[in-house]
């Protein structure tokens, strides 16, 4: 594992980061990518068994992450005031218990039900993580995490690689029931290494519960759930009769803004957030950047399935090329500094395989598949390393973990939009021109990254480390 190393001369030199922490972070981090690469194999198998058209089935996709969306920042404020221990153990049992619950399910609406716990259970994770991260460089003296933050892209990249084509396997083993089941052996251990590897708050140092309610801000994050619940119910029934969604969205959202910017001890610090435009940049190619990868990630999955005629464990070893080359993009690239050449690259990649996808129909031959996949490769592994690298330097410090989620609610907003846009172009079925719709939707969202890349001076100066990184 990355050890960070400084060199001055008649310097002696610093402790570095406790690699004791990385097993937990890592696990508790690839809780939700986990569950959602396998569920994009898993959407089918799940429609013809209980009835349900794509455009329903999609509901398990937004349900996740609406739930962590919501989640996110709000176990990352917590995490900020209270520290990752407390969060980390109890957002991971509730992820056993989804397990238990899915598995089990006997319609679509308990089984959506299970998803939404998976969310909030996957939320502490990754702020946590990266709390842990700031922590650790606030300890040992050296602000140059980037070997650490590999490593979360990494994983999280591997077990993307292993999600859809283990999603095949449970699949073809024990049914779509089984990739709900994977949960409660996933929890036991991640519940385990918390209790073991994680830090205990210092004595004397246990969080003061009087005010904790102004604390929490528990009204600003009603509104912020308000408006988030809103916008994703107009997104997932995009007709005229529900009008009165997108105006609720705007007035919960204003309301929203009203009471963060008057608030002492704000859920989300406008007034902070709003004078930090990079960050507030950072968000806004999360959101794009995520529409294109999550679109992929389910509606050409589902096409493979359904347009193309693969079965659930193939359509799982087509996506493996894309995962591969990321994870090889985040080794070569994780180290150096810079993030606005590799969103740049991303860009590029991102709008060459949405373009390739127009070309593509029941007749192709099998490897123009594989193609496009391999392409998409390159800004699923520069993209995401780029901007998780971006939050780290842009953020307030005091707000790393709550950034951090953010972070995260911005791609599943962005996942959000992409599972409106499958359902909007599949229907039923999803058939080629279903997917080609799609793909141009895709290119669209792809095009809008690119020029929120080019316009952002402000990454000519977000580095990510002060000091050389060795493996």
């Amino acid at each position: 594992m990355t050890e960070i190393r400084e060199a001055g001369a008649g310097t002696a030199e610093r402790p570095g980061f406790d690699r004791r922490l990385l097993p937990p972070m890592l696990l508790g981090s690839v809780l939700n990518p986990v569950n959602s690469t396998i569920i994009s194999v898993a959407l089918v198998p799940i429609g013809r068994a209980l009835g349900a058209p794509a455009a329903q089935t999609a509901w398990l996709v937004s349900a996740l992450y609406l739930a962590t969306a919501l989640g996110q920042p709000v176990v990352g404020r917590l995490i900020d005031l209270f520290g990752p221990r407390r969060l980390f153990l109890l957002s991971t049992s509730l992820v056993g218990v989804a397990g238990v619950v899915g598995t089990l399910a006997p319609n679509l609406g308990v089984l959506i039900a299970a998803r939404v716990l998976l969310g909030f259970g996957t939320c502490a994770g990754y702020p946590a993580a990266m709390a842990l991260v700031r922590s650790e460089a606030e300890r040992t003296g050296r602000d140059s995490p980037g070997g650490v933050l590999t490593a979360l892209a990494v994983a999280n990249q591997t077990v993307a690689v292993i999600g859809p084509l283990l999603g095949g396997l449970l699949i073809a083993a024990g049914g779509w029931r089984a990739t709900f089941a994977l949960n409660v052996p996933l929890a036991v251990a991640a519940v385990l290494l918390g209790l073991w590897r994680l830090p205990k708050p210092p004595a004397g140092e246990a969080p003061r519960r009087d005010g904790l309610v102004a604390r929490l801000d528990l009204p600003g994050m009603g509104l912020f759930a308000a408006t988030l619940l809103s916008l994703l119910l107009f997104l997932m029934n995009l007709h005229p009769r529900f009008w009165y969604l997108p105006v609720l969205t705007a007035l919960a959202g204003a309301a929203f803004a009203v009471r963060e910017l008057r608030a002492a001890t704000p859920f989300i610090d406008l007034r902070v957030l709003g004078g930090n435009t990079p960050l507030l940049a950072t968000y806004g190619r999360a959101l794009v950047a995520y529409v294109v990868s999550y679109a992929f990630l389910y509606g050409f999955t589902q096409w493979t399935e359904e347009g193309y005629g693969l079965t659930p464990f193939h359509a799982g070893l087509v996506q493996i090329p894309m995962f591969l080359l990321a994870i090889g993009v985040s080794l070569v690239f994780g180290r150096r500094p810079g993030v606005r050449g590799k969103l740049l690259v991303g860009a590029v990649g991102q709008l060459v395989a949405c373009a390739v996808m127009l070309t593509l129909g029941g007749t192709s031959p099998l490897w123009t598949l594989l193609l496009v996949a391999l392409v998409f490769g390159i800004p699923q592994g520069l993209n995401n390393l780029a901007l998780q690298n971006s939050v780290y330097v842009q953020a307030d410090p005091e707000r790393t973990a709550s950034s951090a989620g953010l972070l995260r609610t911005f791609a599943y907003l962005g996942s959000m939009v992409a599972s409106s846009a499958t359902a909007t172009s599949f229907g039923p079925r999803a058939d080629t021109a279903g997917m080609h719709h799609l793909a141009w939707l895709m290119l669209g969202a792809g095009a809008l990254f690119a020029l929120l890349t080019c316009c952002d001076r402000s990454l000519g100066r977000t580095t990510t480390a002060d000091a050389p990184t060795t493996a």
